[in-house]
């Protein structure tokens, strides 16, 4: 089974449309929140993103642009954007959008997998950064993996050693790789529609199920149209400049 794994594309439909073209024919497609949010198309993007059967949780920025209380928690930037998006959204996208569960498990022949925006404990607020955090996020999901994005960094958090409550953690490279194996881990798979790790290349994850590998990948998308598309939509510059920088 081979699963993609997309977080954090934020309303960004060229750099979606430039993963799905990369990743080609998958068994799933799982997202892990924030469909919309900071970039120019949210209606099309959530349209995609259900017309190849992604399923997936909420993330901060859903909730927001569904009208939820998320956007009292938002930056000026982050606001701007979130009410401006509210406006360009049909009453079937926020519906969508306000239904999506902030938590899934799913099984598979690796093993079971929690998918969440932040974290377990605090699905879509918390940033899982640091081993600490990750450690103290372990008793919050029961399954062997746990899927988080938020953050918009490919990360893996694993235990150091099989039934450990202890984590290391590692800042993934474009193309790196992992055995899933018997140690618990919660995996980051980066943004694709707005990196913040210095790579403005699309970030992925793909699963290998029966090889029980994870995989980090980045693609190259019309980051300039984009751009100009947000410029054109009035959206505030740090946004639109940020995308450039990969941060």
């Amino acid at each position: 089974m081979l699963i993609a794994v997309l977080s954090d594309i934020h309303s960004n439909l060229a750099a979606l449309d430039a993963v799905l073209a990369s990743i080609g024919s998958v068994d799933a497609i799982w997202h892990l929140g924030d469909v919309v949010g900071y970039g120019p198309d949210p209606e099309r993007t959530v349209a995609r993103l259900r017309a190849v059967g992604a399923i997936g949780v909420q993330g901060n920025h859903d909730d927001a642009v569904a009208g939820g209380e998320s956007i009292d928690r938002f930056n000026p930037e982050g606001r701007a954007a979130a009410e401006w998006s509210r406006t360009r959204i049909s009453d079937k996208t926020r519906e969508y959008l306000a239904a999506l569960p902030r938590v899934i498990v799913r099984e598979t022949p690796a093993g079971a997998f929690t998918l969440v925006h932040g974290s377990p404990r605090d699905p879509i607020w918390e940033y899982i950064d640091s081993p600490y955090v990750a450690a103290e996020n372990l008793a919050a999901f029961g399954t062997a993996f746990c899927l988080i994005g938020h953050s918009h960094r490919p990360l893996a958090f694993r235990t150091r050693r099989a039934g450990g409550d202890s984590m290391r953690m590692r800042v993934v490279e474009p193309e790196g790789r992992m055995q899933l194996g018997d140690r618990r881990a919660i995996l980051n798979p980066g943004s694709v529609g707005q990196p913040r790790d210095g790579n403005p290349n699309a970030s992925f994850l793909m699963i290998d199920t029966e090889a029980g590998v994870a995989s980090w990948h980045r693609v190259a998308y019309d980051l300039v149209a984009t751009q100009a598309a947000m410029a054109a939509a009035g959206l505030p510059t740090e946004l639109i400049r940020r995308l450039a920088r990969g941060s």
